[in-house]
């Protein structure tokens, strides 16, 4: 979610970038990000993991799924908890497209 200046003076209490993102809110989100952040705390420090992994074998080509999990490692980034990369750089997480992995944010 990007800022905008029509939201500068409530910025902290934003939660949706639109009313349609706010019907659509999933019931399974806390799920999804338990479900990442799981994924990467069972592997080492320097791994990564595809979104895909985080879905079962039946829902990894439902693009409607596949966006959810991807709206979930967004909502884990708000929270400087993990970095959305590609080509192990880091990408900002509202403007990336094309495939991406997702790793614990790493301390500097």
């Amino acid at each position: 979610m990007e800022w905008r200046k029509s939201w500068e003076k409530n910025w902290d209490s934003i939660k949706y970038c639109s009313d349609a993102c706010r019907k659509n809110k999933s019931k399974n989100k806390s799920t999804l990000e338990e479900q990442i952040l799981l994924k990467l705390q069972s592997r080492s420090r320097d791994s990564s993991i595809c979104p895909s992994e985080v879905l079962p074998a039946d829902d990894k080509q439902d693009k409607v799924k596949m966006e959810e999990v991807r709206q979930a490692a967004r909502r884990l980034v708000h929270q400087g908890l993990i970095e959305i990369t590609q080509k192990g750089q880091v990408v900002d997480p509202s403007k990336f497209k094309g495939p991406i992995r997702l790793r614990i944010k790493k301390v500097t």
